[in-house]
């Protein structure tokens, strides 16, 4: 199948504009505007309503006086935490790859593993969740 267009044509179609298109046109642009600030307001709400950083600020300002230097001591412990965490990470995946497949296929060496480092690396997650926001709270000239 072939297919052949003329397109030499001397006069092209004409689109004849209404007189009240462009009015149209602009009350549509000026509303779609007006929505998009709508949902931009509502949007900046929203990140203020869940923003975790303000509740420790907060949290920051309200002790000031009876903990001077909590954020500054946070600073310091969060990356003995995180070496510690990481510490521990690499110690349970060395110790399933030296084993390899059977490391965990009965449930006496399950429940071994999980005594070992479920809990003591749930509870280290939990410690540096805590302490890393409040490390984060200070203020910019505080942190530099």
């Amino acid at each position: 199948m072939h297919f052949q267009f003329d397109m030499s044509a001397l006069a092209y179609p004409r689109v004849e504009n209404s007189p009240g298109g462009a009015t149209e046109v602009t009350d549509l642009l000026r509303q779609i505007l007006d929505v998009e600030r709508d949902q931009l307001n509502q949007l900046r709400a929203f990140l203020a309503t869940h923003d975790g950083g303000a509740r420790w600020r907060a949290f920051v300002a309200r002790w000031k006086e009876n903990f001077p230097e909590l954020t500054d001591s946070c600073r310091q412990a969060v990356p003995i935490l995180e070496r510690t965490y990481g510490q521990m990470i690499s110690d349970l995946t060395e110790q399933l790859c030296q084993n390899g497949n059977e490391a965990l296929e009965d449930d006496f060496s399950l429940q071994e593993f999980l005594d070992r480092y479920g809990i003591r690396l749930t509870q280290l997650g939990t410690i540096l969740n805590m302490v890393a926001p409040l490390a984060d709270t200070g203020s910019p000239s505080e942190s530099a």
